[in-house]
């Protein structure tokens, strides 16, 4: 998830007045909480989204946008956080980004409607914006060089555990007390981290940190990938030939070129186009929005497959996902010893090769699969991903220059943020279109009269989600007409939806012929 460099100096430090009072080992406990209540952020929503969509009665935008506002937020804020952070302090910094964090999670459980869980949703993005560069930049002014890498290490492994036990928490909390509970976890976690955070982190800065921030690059960001996301999920709604998404579309091109033409005359530009200038740097940046696109996409819609098809239970769920985020523990470092070994284009090729794989065995699964026919290609997913983070993530940041490594790490981050926004949104959209265009065949193919099925066309975003919309006091042949036609046009969707990105991750290997072996060294560890 994010990458050990930090292009940050140690600035003036406070004295230990009291005990404990800048201990590296209690600092990383308190940095280690709050990034565990990201990691858990992570998964463990993707756990709760049939329940969320059951009680407050959300079709599949709205679930969509619990994901994507989230990511979104995370993504544009990352960069400036750590801009923010080098200025004012990164002690501040992080326990304002932990007590954001904290509250905005207890909001979300207590929103009474799906708009008002997005809003907080996305209030949770922006400040684990705060608390992650501010993170590892404590670490890096706490740790002597010589045991910085075994701390950052720990630190990789506290989010890949919280990240592989998202689904596991998730799933008991849902099942067993409410889907609320998921969100209000990370109360007292949030509490902890900020008391021991208050006592034992000793404050810093970068005393030469750039007094002006590129606000308007920051805007123009965020309003390109929110029209860009926007366009996207009403197209699966619409369709792509509708108003909506084309002037949505429209929008993020002018978006996007206002960012690019600004990026290039400010003089303190939030992501400095001449990092780009470097074909080994953009091709890794692309290859990681590939793989958190895959990998974000399969989550979010597997899922909905397990729960609302095959019945499981949230902790049946999220313990079958487990091969696939568990698998991150493992990969992530396999993925570091070969990159050691040969260069990032050996596993950045291998990561997309197994992606491609994974999705065209998913893509296979019916509606009645066994767990067999899936959870090889979990491992397989999972083995991939770390692959690609790592390899990816060391070819941005040694590909930079010396003194934009902090912007590059910045830039790795939002890259894989923003893969996971367009993983939800595009295959989301590409399995809303399939479902409407085959819902009402198959409903007729498994027994249903026509007029009916017509009808029930009208659910298509619920049916996109895996429901299959029975009636109340619907006789037994028409329920299970019902339940066997939608289940079938949701199956459509997945596996066109799978095909596709399978096609997209095996084009996009050949990108990976372009990275090169990076000058600048890169300290620390990938942490997932």
């Amino acid at each position: 998830m994010s990458q050990a460099t930090i292009a940050s100096r140690p600035g003036a430090r406070e004295r230990p007045g009291r005990p404990g009072h800048g201990h590296p080992w209690l600092t990383l406990l308190a940095v280690a909480l709050g990034v565990m209540m990201v990691g858990l952020d992570a998964t463990v929503v993707s756990i709760a989204n049939p329940a969320i969509a059951k009680d407050l009665h959300a079709d599949l935008t709205g679930l969509q946008w619990v994901t994507n506002g989230y990511l979104l937020a995370l993504a544009v804020a990352l960069i400036p956080a750590g801009k923010i952070a080098d200025r004012f302090g990164r002690k501040r910094t992080f326990l304002a980004g932990v007590i954001g964090f904290a509250v905005a999670s207890v909001l979300v459980g207590v929103s009474g409607g799906i708009g008002m869980v997005i809003l907080w949703r996305v209030v949770q993005g922006f400040a684990g914006a705060l608390l992650q560069p501010a993170s590892l930049a404590i670490l890096r002014n706490t740790f002597p060089a010589e045991r910085l890498n075994a701390a950052i290490g720990i630190w990789g492994a506290t989010v890949g555990i919280s990240i592989a036990g998202g689904p596991i928490v998730g799933g008991l909390l849902v099942q067993h007390v409410n889907w609320e509970s998921v969100f209000f976890l990370n109360a007292p976690l949030g509490l902890v981290a900020l008391l021991v955070g208050l006592w034992v982190i000793r404050e810093s800065r970068d005393e030469e940190a750039a007094g002006s921030f590129d606000v308007l690059g920051v805007v123009l960001l965020s309003g390109a990938l929110f029209a860009l996301v926007w366009g996207l999920i009403k197209a699966g709604t619409y369709g792509f030939g509708d108003q909506v998404p084309l002037l949505s579309f429209a929008a993020f091109a002018v978006l996007i070129v206002g960012f690019v033409i600004w990026e290039l005359r400010t003089p303190h530009p939030i992501l400095p186009m001449s990092l780009f200038r470097s074909a080994s740097l953009s091709a890794a940046t692309g290859l990681i929005v590939l793989g958190a696109f895959a990998l974000f996409g399969t989550i979010f819609f597997i899922t909905l497959y397990l729960q609302q098809v095959h019945g499981m239970t949230p902790v049946q769920a999220g313990v079958r996902m487990l091969p696939m985020t568990g698998i991150f523990i493992v990969s992530s470092p396999l993925g570091g010893a070969l990159t050691q070994r040969f260069g990032p284009r050996v596993p950045l090729g291998l990561g997309m090769v197994f992606t491609a794989g994974a999705l065209f065995g998913l893509s296979r699964i019916g509606v009645d699969a066994s767990y067999n026919q899936i959870w090889p290609w979990f491992v397989l997913m999972g083995l991939a991903f770390g692959f690609i983070l790592t390899a990816g993530t060391e070819a941005i940041v040694a590909n930079a220059p010396v003194h934009l490594a902090g912007v590059a790490g910045g830039l790795q981050q939002t890259a894989f943020q923003i893969g996971g926004v367009l993983g939800t949104s595009v295959l989301g959209t590409i399995l809303s279109n399939r479902v409407g265009s085959v819902l009402v065949d198959r409903l007729t193919g498994a027994g249903l009269p026509a007029p009916a099925a017509h009808q029930l066309s009208t659910a298509k975003d619920y049916i996109a989600q895996g429901v299959a919309p029975v009636p109340a006091g619907a006789p037994g042949p028409v329920a299970k007409a019902i339940t066997t036609g939608s289940h079938l046009a949701f199956m459509d969707g997945f596996q066109t939806s799978m095909t596709v990105a399978a096609g997209v991750a095996l084009v996009a290997a050949l990108a990976a012929l372009l990275v090169r072996r990076g000058a600048s060294p890169v300290e620390g560890a990938v942490a997932i």
